[in-house]
């Protein structure tokens, strides 16, 4: 799964990786993103990709209560195309969550240790995702979920599961403003290749939600 993860960078270098022409609102930078909250995401509008926040719980347009968002913060990439949930939105509604970091917590007999993981390589990344707009007397929110596989070799010691995190060449190809039906949005994920992981122990800090800051990136010495 997919439940923590940071994004520390510039604004400007975020633009640049990812092409984005305008300004990000309210961008900060997040030692500790968690379900609930909003989170930097981009898409392609079929003239330009643009970034912005949505909140992190996917909340189907269906749906009759926004709380259901607590419950979809991830979609496993195997089975999103066959869900009602996810399936139309594999075919038109695909984003881009954007991090540099993300959290597992591995058991060990002492408890759950939380492990801070990223690409090796890489200060900037994608997770894929998918987006909705959910419209209710007066409410308007954009959700997002984040996709998952399993785990590979590096994550399986820590968590059977692990977010779908796009390759450089796939990122633009995943928000492209084209139909696909969602057997070829299921097929384009399954054939990624898995990313080359590192990652290091950190503190039980990190583990709360309301904590914030630089004590939750620092390696357990």
């Amino acid at each position: 799964m997919c439940g923590r993860y940071t994004l520390l960078a510039e604004e400007a270098e975020i633009l640049r990786e990812f092409g984005i022409g305008q300004p990000i609102k309210g961008y900060e930078p997040r030692y500790n993103i968690a379900p609930g909250q909003k989170v930097l995401s981009v898409i392609h509008d079929g003239q330009q990709k643009r970034a912005g926040y949505m909140k992190w719980g996917l909340v189907p347009r269906w749906a009759d209560d926004p709380k259901i968002g607590y419950k979809m913060i991830n979609a496993r990439s195997e089975t999103a195309h066959e869900k009602p949930s996810f399936k139309t939105l594999m075919s038109r509604k695909r984003c881009l969550v954007i991090a540099d970091s993300f959290y597992e917590w591995k058991k060990t007999k002492s408890g759950k240790q939380p492990v801070r993981i990223s690409p090796k390589g890489k200060s900037l990344f994608a997770f894929a995702g998918l987006w909705d707009r959910w419209e209710k007397e007066g409410e308007d929110l954009f959700t997002c979920t984040i996709l998952t596989q399993e785990a590979n070799d590096f994550m399986q010691p820590i968590h059977d599961r692990m977010p779908v995190i796009l390759t450089e060449q796939s990122q633009d190809h995943w928000i492209e403003p084209v139909k696909w039906s969602p057997d070829e949005a299921s097929g384009f994920i399954q054939q990624l290749s898995t990313q080359d992981l590192e990652g290091y122990e950190v503190s039980e800090y990190v583990s709360s939600a309301k904590n914030e800051g630089e004590e939750c990136i620092k390696p357990i010495t």
